[in-house]
């Protein structure tokens, strides 16, 4: 054998073993608008009385919790926190899909982290933890050329600003959210690099705790139908005249996220109104802030699920391009809770959808630590569509739209985050200028489970969010296959079963898991009068039954 070949034969086994070792070393270290509208002509009595304007309401106040003041006898336009704005770079509403994450020009992005600047560089999978989702090339839903990152809460405006200027990018706004504890700036791209490049070189900073994409959200409203029934049938789907005689939602705030209400339409005399403009403009009332509010406090041609709540309008939603339909952001909707949840809204009614955002996924999580129910549209993006957000997030109340034949409404999403179904197709509500309109939506549907939610806490304001669901899903009426089904989650909601199944304070003990109390799914619901509203007293609640064991009412059948 040659010198050469004893050398290599004797180098063989410490290579191996090398190879060996390095490898166990590498081991270790290793959110449509998207409503049906259509305006009737309308000839119909008065159904309703005046309501008392002296019914006792719960009013907001900085920094309040959940308690009972008086009444705000007239509408009142709350400040603007922080000027926002709509780029008009943005297109028509549409279904909120994900799309891969890509660069702006369809590749892969191979810049570094810190964009070949000198100073000290973070690895690139470094930024890429701090922003998860800030890969993403603009598409549907997301918003061209935007960010949101979470700043250094000891940054002031012109540091904010200079930091835009490192990295290309122009500071739109900034301000602090007491709801999640956090400073958040929304910023524009000046150049021409892509979102995942400045992403990147934008979470490298030490100044930036998070960053994503401004992501895009519509109301959940659907195309005109061919042909409607002006008639409220959802009334007596939902037994809401029969409801009405033990709760009304006296005391009941609900913060509704959405576009402008005509807060003048006859619908809304005397009732209690306080509204926030977290987009800033002059744009006129929209036909869904004005429909969703008047599901809930109708209360002169029409009948609201709760008229007697009162309503924290947040106009969230605004028309980026003629001729489009209402959109909003993550930056826009953080405001919108974020003033919600510190202005003493008990429930939060969000008939908008959109992708799974982590800032908006955060905000939902501090809302619901308030114990806040939240009750959100299941989306119109139809049996194809992935799940949508908010109404996927397990802290929200999915609600998906039946129409007058308690057939599912088709271009409703379905999933297994839908908890149950309320009418949403055709149905009769206000629009701007005093006006009326027959429209349809999984936007409509959650605004009539956030009235009935508003019953159920007058009945007893002290359960909480989690007992709330339980009390709704376990009293509706089953439809579809039955028991749980991903179209109508637990069935259509039954406000009468919902209210009679939860006792009021002075009757007892709290209602803890109120058993199936809805009409039978086969058994036919007969059309019941519509009666009087009057304020929710002692006297009203005693035409009741008497409280079951636990504080749980059996149902009128």
């Amino acid at each position: 054998m040659s010198f050469s070949a004893l050398l290599r034969s004797a180098r063989r086994p410490a290579a191996l073993s090398a190879a060996v070792a390095l490898a166990l070393v590498s081991g270790a270290i290793s959110a449509s608008a998207q409503a049906m509208m259509r305006s009737p002509t309308i000839n119909m009595p008065s159904r309703v009385p005046t309501l008392n304007p002296g019914a006792a309401m719960r009013t907001p106040g900085p920094g309040s919790g959940i308690g009972l003041r008086p009444a705000l006898p007239t509408a009142r336009f709350s400040p603007n926190l922080q000027t926002s704005c709509s780029p008009p770079d943005r297109s028509a509403s549409g279904e909120c899909l994900r799309r891969p994450p890509q660069t702006a020009d369809g590749g892969p992005d191979r810049e570094t982290s810190n964009g070949g600047r000198s100073g000290k560089p973070k690895s690139v999978k470094a930024a890429q933890r701090r922003a998860p989702q800030a890969t993403a090339a603009a598409g549907p839903n997301i918003i061209a050329g935007e960010l949101v990152a979470e700043l250094d809460g000891n940054l002031s405006p012109d540091q904010a600003d200079a930091l835009a200027r490192r990295h290309g990018l122009q500071r739109i706004s900034s301000q602090s959210f007491p709801l999640i504890g956090a400073t958040v700036g929304l910023f524009r791209i000046t150049d021409r690099s892509s979102i995942a490049a400045v992403s990147r070189r934008l979470a490298a900073d030490r100044s930036v705790r998070s960053v994503q994409p401004n992501y895009r959200y519509t109301l959940q409203q659907s195309a005109p139908p061919a042909e409607g029934d002006p008639a409220q049938y959802a009334l007596t789907k939902l037994r809401l005249p029969e409801a009405h005689r033990l709760a009304q939602g006296s005391n009941v705030t609900i913060a509704v996220i959405d576009s402008g209400v005509d807060l003048k339409h006859p619908e809304f005399a005397d009732a209690a109104f306080d509204a926030f403009d977290a987009l800033g403009g002059d744009e006129m009332p929209h036909v869904h802030g004005t429909g969703i509010a008047g599901v809930i406090v109708s209360h002169k041609r029409l009948m609201g699920s709760a008229p007697y709540a009162r309503i924290i309008a947040i106009r969230a939603f605004g028309v980026a391009k003629k001729g489009g339909g209402p959109e909003s952001s993550s930056y826009v909707i953080l405001k919108a809770l974020d003033y919600a949840a510190l202005h003493g809204a008990q429930i939060v009614n969000m008939s908008f959808a959109g992708p799974k955002d982590a800032v908006i996924e955060r905000a939902i999580a501090a809302v619901a630590a308030k114990d806040v129910v939240m009750i959100a549209a299941a989306g119109n993006a139809g049996a194809k569509s992935p799940p949508l957000y908010p109404a996927a997030n397990p802290n929200v109340i999915a609600v998906s739209a039946t129409d007058t034949r308690d057939q599912l409404l088709p271009a409703s999403n379905r999933g297994n985050y839908v908890a149950l179904a309320a009418p949403g197709a055709d149905i009769f509500l206000p629009a701007p200028d005093g006006k009326y309109q027959i429209i349809s939506g999984t936007s409509f549907s959650a605004a009539y489970v956030s009235g009935l939610a508003a019953l159920v806490l007058e009945r007893n304001p002290a359960l909480k969010p989690e007992t709330v669901r339980t009390v709704l899903t376990r009293t509706a009426r089953d439809l579809g296959a039955p028991g749980q089904d991903e179209l109508y989650g637990a069935g259509q909601a039954d406000a009468l079963a919902a209210v009679q199944a939860v006792a009021s304070p002075q009757d007892g003990p709290t209602v803890s898991a109120a058993p199936a109390a809805g009409l039978p799914r086969d058994e036919e619901q007969h059309a019941a009068p519509v009666r009087e509203l009057r304020p929710a007293s002692a006297a009203a609640m005693a035409t009741g039954d008497s409280p079951a064991e636990g504080g749980v009412r059996p149902a009128q059948q």
